[in-house]
């Protein structure tokens, strides 16, 4: 399968660039989610990025995943 280096903001994640699949037809998925493992007090969750186009200097755009904070 292929996959597409993706830049993520904000989170825990800031500033990492991931590999992420890509869908059939070349696109990532709208929403990425990351379980994190419980340690020590603090429960197990999972972290949501949220997709959102980027454009460069030259006006190309990209996907880049933005931090969601956790649905309550």
């Amino acid at each position: 399968m292929r996959s597409a280096d993706t830049e993520f903001v904000g989170g825990p994640l800031d500033g990492q660039v991931l590999p992420i699949l890509l869908s059939p037809f070349h696109g990532v998925p709208k929403v990425y989610r990351v379980p994190v493992p419980a340690h020590g007090d603090v429960p197990a969750q999972t972290l949501r990025y949220v997709r959102a186009k980027e454009y460069d200097a030259k006006g190309r755009s990209r996907w880049r995943y933005e931090y969601a904070p956790p649905l309550e």
